[in-house]
């Protein structure tokens, strides 16, 4: 396998900058995930990556070879499309070995060696002798990622390779996909705009808006600690609840307005921060508690509720037990767990660090 990486790597359509100033590094054997929204530039630096787009401006190296302007068949790459790109006249031993035939020197005993042992991992072996128009979804998806498996690349690209499938198939692709990386011990960037995609296959998750890296890390670390509140709202289901508050000088402490005064030591803050808590850092309460807010809507599912609360004019999520979930109309008291809050800067959004 290999690493790769990309420095200062931009693309420009015109005028217009779709991908800005991207600096990252793939590690050798890592699943790093590339998600964010439609638009935000995650599909287009993959085709960088694998020469299907030219690089504007910056350098792309895979295992430490300059492969900037080198054609897609001499970067040591294999890529999986959305839409599977399976020939429909082809079986698929044949699109499995197209590739093979066509760009290497081997005997058709070797290519159908690779085939077969391709095969045995994905579970296809069965299926080998019928065309696309024969195979389910999932399936037609496991000849495409064997179609990249029998190359033997040095790195391996997805591009949304789920995203046609229903809900349940998913699920267990996605297992199927992360059982082959450790298995393997493939080097893998992977582009999903499915945050649960992200947090589950990736060893690493890189952040994408507007064109630009917001945050790179693990993924418990992305959702815990968000670099903004781009990060914080995106990452997560139900999302990260905001709330505006404004913050006070108080002794050695500085407090936070927010009904009761929240006290967070050792940190400067600005005046107008944002107070960030996730669903399940709020807790109903029979006294008054930090705050009182009132019930908008209660939805049960399965063993839990996700209930939605209004603070003021400020809308929050609450993930509880059923059985403390309160009706709808209701007015309640919450409470915080602190130790784990996050706050943002008002006008940027960006995180303030609590440490001190």
């Amino acid at each position: 396998m290999a690493t790769v990486t990309l420095q200062n790597v931009c693309k420009s359509y015109g005028n217009r900058k779709t991908v800005h100033d991207v600096n990252l590094t793939i590690e050798d054997r890592e699943f790093m995930v590339l998600v964010g929204p439609s638009g935000c530039g995650k599909s287009t630096t993959l085709r960088m990556v694998a020469g299907l787009e030219d690089i504007t401006s910056g350098r792309l190296l895979i295992d430490g070879r300059d492969v900037t302007e080198a054609a897609p068949q001499k970067r040591d790459i294999a890529m999986v499309f959305q839409s599977y790109a399976l020939y429909p006249h082809m079986t698929a031993w044949r699109n499995m070995a197209f590739g093979l035939m066509k760009t290497t020197r081997l005997s058709k005993s070797e290519i159908d060696k690779r085939i077969q042992e391709a095969a045995e991992i994905l579970n296809i072996t069965d299926l080998l002798d019928r065309r696309p128009k024969e195979l389910s979804g999932g399936e037609r998806q496991r000849v495409a990622i064997g179609r990249a498996l029998v190359r033997q690349p040095k790195v391996f690209l997805f591009d949304e390779p789920l995203s046609n499938l229903d809900a349940k198939l998913r699920n267990r692709m996605r297992g199927e996909l992360k059982r082959l990386h450790q298995e393997l011990g493939l080097t893998v960037i992977y582009v999903t705009h499915d945050q649960i995609e992200a947090m589950t296959l990736g060893t690493r998750v890189a952040m994408m808006s507007e064109g630009a890296l917001q945050q790179v890390g693990a993924p418990m670390e992305i959702y815990m600690q968000p670099a903004n509140t781009f990060v914080a709202t995106f990452i997560g289901s139900p999302e990260m609840g905001l709330v505006p508050c404004r913050s006070e000088k108080g002794g050695a402490l500085h407090h936070v307005a927010f009904g009761a005064p929240l006290a967070f030591g050792g940190a400067e803050l600005p005046d107008d921060v944002i107070l960030g808590i996730r669903p399940e850092e709020v807790r109903f309460t029979r006294a008054r508690g930090m705050a009182r807010a009132r019930v908008e809507s209660t939805e049960l599912i399965g063993a839990e509720a996700v209930v939605e609360v209004m603070l003021g004019q400020d809308r929050i999520t609450v993930r509880s037990a059923v059985s403390d979930a309160p009706e709808p109309g209701c007015d309640v008291g919450l409470d915080f767990d602190l130790a784990r809050a996050r706050l943002f800067h008002a006008g940027t959004g960006q995180a303030i660090d609590l440490r001190g």
